[in-house]
């Protein structure tokens, strides 16, 4: 199998678990390359901007940086990754996380 097709494919995988976990509708986005409108998934009503990366190794700040140089506006560009017989890992920017974590849980960032 060749890497385009092994690209696509998690691309697909990703929709499917997404849609499973989360309820949103989700799809493989269009691919136009580096662009805000070229998601890897695109999920309904979900401020992500997915990356996806279906490979053995790799460089997950290359894969982070490509996420947010394409990431439109009001978007979180998060990464998505899973190696062969391996769960799903997803790769956040540590801002994002905690705003999320404070958005979910409603923290008081005072000491």
């Amino acid at each position: 199998m060749n890497s385009r097709d092994k690209g696509k494919r998690g691309e697909l995988e990703w929709a499917k678990e997404v849609q499973a976990k989360t309820g949103k509708a989700s799809r493989r986005g269009q691919q136009f390359k580096g662009t805000p409108d070229s998601p890897d998934v695109i999920t309904e009503g979900l401020p992500f901007h997915w990356e996806t990366k279906r490979v053995e190794a790799g460089n997950p700040y290359k894969w982070m940086d490509q996420a947010t140089a394409d990431v439109g506006e009001g978007q979180v560009p998060v990464v998505a990754t899973r190696r062969n017989g391996r769960g799903w890992l997803v790769i956040l920017r540590s801002n994002d996380f905690f705003d999320l974590v404070n958005t979910v849980y409603k923290t008081d960032n005072e000491s």
